[in-house]
């Protein structure tokens, strides 16, 4: 367990760019050289590269260089863990939440409780 939660730390961290996430949506329509990913961004080409090495480790994208062009992909595969770790955490709350409205309609003379604050005397 301790080397996923790593790779979702990297992958969540990876995630919380705007310029990467931005990268990952155009990676997921297919594949695109590293100059079609910095097009719309408003940054140097160095910036974009700094941001790709960070999705890289996370291990959202891989690239691959063929003569002077770098085309990049994304990894599916890492996507789908991320959204195994969030799918679990909704069902859980779901489950908790489906529990809660079963008791309170189960018990609904449970007293109501007032907000008011008491007075000091």
């Amino acid at each position: 367990m301790p080397n996923q939660s790593q790779s979702l730390d990297l992958m969540f961290q990876a995630l919380a760019d705007p310029a990467r996430r931005s990268m990952v949506d155009r990676l997921c329509k297919g594949p695109a050289s590293v100059s079609e990913l910095a097009e719309p961004l408003t940054m140097a080409l160095p910036s974009v590269l700094q941001h790709l090495q960070m999705l890289e480790a996370s291990g959202l994208v891989k690239s691959e260089k063929v003569g002077r062009v770098r085309t990049c992909r994304i990894e599916p595969s890492a996507l789908r863990s991320a959204e195994a770790w969030i799918h679990d955490r909704r069902t859980y709350w779901e489950r908790s939440l489906d529990r809660l409205g079963e008791y309170l309609k189960a018990n609904p003379e449970m007293p109501e409780t007032t907000a008011e604050p008491k007075e000091e005397e």
